[in-house]
């Protein structure tokens, strides 16, 4: 269907658009173009950092690596991904400029003196009371003291602070801020400090709402077999039922939220752990294989 309407453009001297892309979402496309850290913004942040601290392709790939990303650099298109995302962004599609031979002719411009290492730190700010609020490898069941703790790693708290997170993963959550802080007002409100409390708040306000809706259609049924001075009264009532109704409906998808959100966090926390293991035992090799040449240029 393109290629036709391609060519009756082409036929009647109207516009063509060459190599169409698909367009984001509104929401993404104000994001991105406000300058907030989407995973494409994030994208090209990183990968500026490490064509500029990267004397050749593969400290380069070193770098990308030790931020936690995963790159397939083979073939015309290079592409790359964090590991939660099931596809590769190709990295012309992040900056056109973005080729192989472009990046090539970049490395080693601002890194002259040395390469520049990846680096993912934590918030030197957390709390006594949260620094084991989370563990690795292990599910998280206190999510109120998992959110302050996620809210310190991202630099939410404390407020006025220095501290920015250097990891993708986290510099990508930084874009939900709000629905995070939402959720924690949610949780301190109604005394949500573990996953049974969340489990029991969402129980509650299921099997409130259902008897609500019952009493809903009650007072419908009601309406129909009142007397015109009566149905201005039911509606009134129903009016009143249906804003509760709408109310507990919030509470239950806030509980959803924070349920799939916390989950996220655990997720998140675990690969940012590896990565940085990955990055230590790398570093602890390092100087048996400097040792080894050293060895060899002696005898």
């Amino acid at each position: 269907m393109r290629e036709v309407s391609d060519r009756l453009c082409r036929e009647y001297g109207l516009s063509v658009i060459e190599n169409p892309k698909k367009a984001p979402s509104r929401p993404l496309y104000l994001d991105e173009k406000s300058g907030k850290p989407t995973r494409y913004n994030v994208y090209r942040e990183d990968l500026r950092e490490a064509i500029n601290g990267s004397r050749d392709l593969q400290h380069m790939m070193k770098y990308l690596i030790d931020k936690g990303y995963e790159i397939d650099f083979s073939g015309s298109y290079w592409k790359m991904k964090l590991p939660q995302y099931k596809h590769f962004t190709r990295l012309d599609t992040l900056d056109e400029r973005l080729t192989p031979d472009f990046i090539r002719s970049c490395l080693g411009g601002a890194s002259r003196y040395g390469n520049y290492k990846a680096k993912i730190s934590y918030s030197p700010h957390m709390p006594e009371q949260y620094k084991n609020a989370w563990k690795p490898h292990q599910k998280t069941t206190g999510i109120l003291a998992l959110y302050y703790y996620w809210c310190y790693q991202l630099g939410i708290f404390p407020k006025g602070t220095d501290y920015k997170p250097t990891s993708p993963l986290m510099k990508e959550e930084l874009r939900k801020l709000d629905e995070i802080t939402a959720q924690v007002r949610y949780m301190s409100k109604h005394n949500i400090s573990t996953l049974s409390d969340l489990h029991a708040d969402r129980e509650k306000n299921q099997t409130e709402m259902n008897k609500l809706i019952d009493y809903r259609q009650h007072l419908r049924n009601k309406v129909r077999r009142a007397t015109p001075a009566e149905k201005e009264t039911l509606r009134a009532e129903k009016q009143g039922v249906t804003e509760r109704i709408t109310e507990l409906r919030k509470r239950l998808k806030y509980a959803d939220g924070i349920e799939k959100r916390s989950a996220h966090i655990d997720n998140c926390l675990n690969q940012i752990h590896d990565t940085i293991e990955n990055q230590r035992q790398n570093r602890q090799k390092q100087p048996v294989k400097t040792d080894r040449r050293r060895e060899e240029s002696l005898r």
